[in-house]
């Protein structure tokens, strides 16, 4: 079967359920400050001196941790990318979800699949619905996948062929894709034949959401079909249906803070109006007694 990452949106759907404050911020910091992704993730990157350590072994350490970026690196070059404010509520998930995908990303068996990307994709969408532009909410999205070092474009060309292709399948054909031939049913077996090779596949919480994104489509949510794709697969079930759980989860949160924005931006827009009323009233007074004066003369 294949590994598990134990980095999890957990953490998220527990902010959300927090009192959200709506400031507009460009720093890592936020009110959710409070949560942190929790990764027990082993790299080579990482070195521990031992009292016999040599210090060429020392130095071939260090040069094998700058072929690696750090967290903070990613998230900067997101930052450089994209440099006008973003909402908290979207930014602060933002910022947690690419530490996520940065640990997932170079990890030493990550590979990227069209599977992962539907994913993320998907996660993305259900974000950034309700954002204030079109045009901001793409070139976010350029920004976060480029700090990866990974391409956009790709991203969103196979979630869109993943998409296409599970609206023509149904339960059988979907989870009977190892007998059939085409482009899809490749990349799945691909996925099957490294998911069964212990240590080649590295499994994610986007690829769950990915796979049950594929269910959705195809209309085969079944409990049954989801266990008979992910054996066809090579995939623990039970880790994705955890994973599913909490991005339903995380989703139920999200559209509870989406109202608390909706309501705090209304109220906001409610009490300039009224500070606007005196000052009106004020113009208008002295504009008559301009009138007045100059009448009287």
């Amino acid at each position: 079967m294949a590994s598990i990452s134990s980095v999890s949106f957990t953490s998220l759907g527990q902010a959300l359920d927090r009192k959200v404050w709506f400031s507009s911020t460009r720093a890592f910091g936020s009110n959710f400050d409070s949560f942190r992704f929790r990764p027990k993730i082993c790299s080579d990157s990482i070195c521990v001196r031992t009292s016999n350590s040599s210090s060429r072994m020392i130095i071939q350490c260090m040069s094998s941790v700058t072929d690696v970026p750090t967290v903070s690196e990613t998230k900067l070059n997101f930052l450089k990318a994209y440099k006008r404010p973003i909402p908290s509520i979207y930014n602060t998930v933002l910022q947690e979800l690419i530490v996520q995908q940065h640990l997932t990303r170079y990890k030493k068996t990550y590979r990227y699949d069209p599977v992962f990307a539907l994913g993320f994709v998907t996660v993305y969408d259900k974000l950034m619905e309700g954002f204030q532009s079109d045009k901001d909410r793409d070139a976010i999205f350029r920004a976060y996948i480029e700090a990866l070092k990974e391409d956009p474009e790709l991203y969103r060309k196979d979630a869109q062929k993943m998409e296409e292709w599970a609206r023509t399948q149904d339960a059988s054909s979907l989870v009977e894709f190892s007998s059939k031939e085409g482009e899809v049913e490749g990349i799945l077996k691909d996925i099957s034949e490294r998911a069964g090779s212990k240590g080649s596949f590295s499994y994610s919480r986007f690829f769950a959401i990915g796979l049950f994104r594929l269910l959705e489509l195809a209309n085969a949510t079944e409990p049954t079909i989801l266990e008979k794709l992910c054996a066809a697969l090579n995939i623990e079930k039970r880790s994705v249906d955890r994973d599913l759980d909490v991005y339903r989860n995380l989703l139920s949160k999200l559209v509870q803070a989406k109202e608390l924005l909706k309501e705090f931006v209304e109220r906001e827009k409610k009490k300039r109006e009224e500070r606007a009323e005196p000052q009106k009233a004020n113009e208008a007074i002295t504009k008559c007694l301009g009138d007045f004066q100059y009448a009287g003369l």
